[in-house]
């Protein structure tokens, strides 16, 4: 449930990055998630996979940096890095 929330706040993000840059389909995405976020990388991306499917980031490709700095201010976070979009 918490991850349906999660990427809820993130697709809506992806898609005011696309709405404002006037594209259509979103190509890429890349996010970093902080050491203590709680998620893998192969889990985050399942619920990506998921949450994109039947939109405008359906099959976009998803790069996923995670950091290890426990200390660092962003470390309990998913951070979107950018968002590529095609017109």
């Amino acid at each position: 449930m918490h991850e349906h929330s999660l990427m809820k706040d993130l697709m809506s993000k992806i898609f005011a990055v696309a709405h404002e840059q006037g594209g259509t389909t979103v190509s890429g995405v890349k996010v970093r998630l902080g050491a203590l976020a709680h998620i893998s990388a192969e889990h985050f991306k399942g619920h990506f996979v998921e949450a994109a499917r039947g939109t405008s980031a359906e099959g976009a490709r998803l790069d996923v940096e995670l950091m290890d700095d426990t200390n660092d201010p962003l470390a309990q976070e998913i951070v979107l890095d950018s968002v590529e979009i095609e017109e």
